[in-house]
């Protein structure tokens, strides 16, 4: 009986997961490109952010529209994130909070400190989760409550998760100077950021509000969304505990992406 070269059986084996994969690939890339644009984008638009041929993003861009992942931004052009992701980042924010609330609260527990939760949303930092510390002197901040991300912990800290492309975007709208501390300078906040990509950690020295001190850290949730986790502090304990509260942190942060089965490094 005739047998089949191995070498074109592994090949029939291994080609088309692979194709498969970079299809899946390329559909995120396009999807997250759309991430922040609730005016859309051409499909040449798309094709130069993602670095993909024009031909090519029309193809995923049509497979996504069936499934309503997109539709049109216009009735002449473009193409925008549509309700189909609607529901599927609500059935995933169900399932984050499970995770997160409570790695929040033994996080709160163990430094005796208010604990946030924080996304993006356009040019702000949105709290949408909190767990108040025990002191009476402490920081509390409303649910849904937005605030600028050049100046405060949770802010830089979804700053480090952004792709360079978006970041840079985002660091040409002029910064607002909040107190005595507050970086100014898009070459600083570079640094700044540059450092919490190092460290894991990013800091508010009394930046935004005289008084309050801050620690960050940030990661993206299963949706692919810029995510921080943050712990205000009143400055007077901030300091002398801010090794602690670093050490506590970043431990809450990996227990969080082990449970999201993300890498924690």
């Amino acid at each position: 009986m005739p047998q089949t070269p191995r070498g074109r059986s592994r090949s029939a084996a291994t080609d088309p997961p692979k194709q498969s994969i970079q299809v899946i690939t390329r559909a995120v890339k396009v999807l997250r490109a759309l991430e922040g644009e609730p005016e859309g984008l051409s499909l040449g638009q798309i094709a130069q952010r993602v670095g993909l041929a024009r031909s090519t993003v029309q193809r995923i861009v049509d497979a996504l529209r069936t499934e309503q992942f997109v539709i049109a931004a216009s009735p002449t052009s473009g193409v925008r994130l549509g309700p189909a992701l609607i529901r599927l980042a609500a059935s995933a924010s169900v399932e984050f909070d499970h995770i997160t609330r409570p790695i929040m609260a033994e996080l709160s527990q163990k430094v005796g400190e208010t604990v946030d939760l924080s996304v993006l949303k356009g040019q702000s930092a949105v709290f949408t989760d909190q767990i108040q510390g025990r002191h009476r002197l402490r920081t509390v901040s409303a649910i849904g409550e937005s605030f600028p991300l050049h100046c405060t912990a949770n802010g830089k800290a979804l700053l480090s998760v952004l792709p360079d492309e978006k970041l840079e975007r985002l660091l040409r709208a002029p910064l607002q100077k909040m107190t005595p501390n507050t970086i100014t300078k898009a070459s600083e906040l570079r640094k700044a950021i540059e450092n919490c990509r190092r460290t894991g950690v990013a800091i508010d020295n009394e930046e935004h509000t005289e008084g309050i001190s801050a620690l960050g850290t940030g990661f993206t949730d299963p949706m692919g969304r810029p995510v921080a986790l943050s712990i205000p502090v009143p400055t007077t304990r901030y300091t002398r505990t801010r090794q602690e509260l670093t050490t506590q942190l970043l431990a809450a942060r990996r227990r969080i992406l082990e449970a999201l089965g993300s890498p924690t490094g």
